[in-house]
């Protein structure tokens, strides 16, 4: 599946602004979600190719946003990848437990997210 459309869910206005400068000059189409509950609706509405999920965000997290778009029928097909400043194993093994297909540390190197979205390609 050719990813396009990349759904950015982060509460941090300099790192949505980050992300989607980073893949929109790669050619991404980029859609922004403020919190867990608005990447529910926006996983719905919009129909990204790609999540870019942040964790740690008022309301819904976004380990619980994660659980929510992998188990539902009409979104379980989009990958998500958990992107956060939660380093602890426990976290990743969490994230991945959610439905994530992968998991990148913030600070984000624009390198290592480019890989990531062009390996979620494949």
């Amino acid at each position: 599946m050719a990813v396009r459309k990349i759904l950015i869910v982060d509460d941090s206005p300099t790192d949505r602004q980050f992300f989607m400068e980073t893949l929109s000059r790669q050619g991404y189409q980029c859609v922004t979600a403020e919190s867990g509950d608005e990447a529910i609706i926006k996983s719905k509405s919009e129909k990204p190719d790609l999540i870019l999920m942040d964790v740690v965000m008022p309301g819904t997290n976004g380990f619980q946003a994660t659980r929510a778009i992998t188990r539902d029928e009409t979104t379980k097909h989009i990958p998500v990848i958990v992107v956060t400043s939660k380093n602890q194993e426990t976290d990743r093994v969490w994230g991945m437990r959610q439905g994530a297909k992968d998991y990148l540390m913030k600070p984000i190197d624009a390198k290592e997210l480019l890989a990531k979205v062009a390996a979620i390609n494949k």
